[in-house]
Parts: C-alpha cells; structure tokens; sequence
C-alpha cells in the first residue's frame, strides 16, 4: 500500500463539488481510495500553510498511483480538482 496526500485551496466550491461526485470512481479505476478527507484541520507542529480541504489517498502500488494521476481518460476529473483552487499531491514513497 501506498499512500498520498492532497491538499486543495478552494476558490470554486461548484467544481469542487463536480469533483466530488466523480473522485471515487475515477480513484477506483487504479484500485485508490480516500483513506481520510477533512476540511477541518489543524497544524500541530511548525507553521504550515493550511489547506481548505485535506485528503489521504491510498493505492496498492507506485504505478497504481501513477496510472490514476496520468490517466487520459480522467483528464476532464482532474481538471475539475484543479479548476477548484490550488491543488497539491504529494506520493509518498
């Protein structure tokens, strides 16, 4: 299992809710899933720059994880996320 974490600045919370409606299927498709999400979060140590929403993301491998970020046929979805607000995805390896 491999994981990765999003973190979203939203400016466009219509987008972010076609996101949502869509996230989970396309996640799917790589064998991914949302492992933790919040739009409640709170810095415990240093004086990071807080995002408007926080995701875990979990997939069964790197190329899984790959797949899913540069998959043609989810462009449109990814385009959604970033049509948000700032996004940020960070695999961690």
């Amino acid at each position: 299992m491999i994981y990765a974490y999003a973190k979203l600045t939203v400016t466009n919370p219509e987008a972010l809710a076609a996101y949502r409606d869509k996230a989970g299927e396309a996640l799917a498709r790589h064998g991914g899933k949302v492992a933790q999400a919040s739009g409640a979060t709170l810095a415990i140590d240093g004086t990071p720059d807080m995002p408007d929403v926080a995701a875990i993301l979990s997939f069964p491998d790197k190329d899984s994880a790959l797949g899913w970020i540069n998959d043609p046929s989810l462009a449109d979805v990814h385009a959604l996320r970033r049509n948000a607000g700032g996004s940020d995805i960070v695999l961690l390896t």
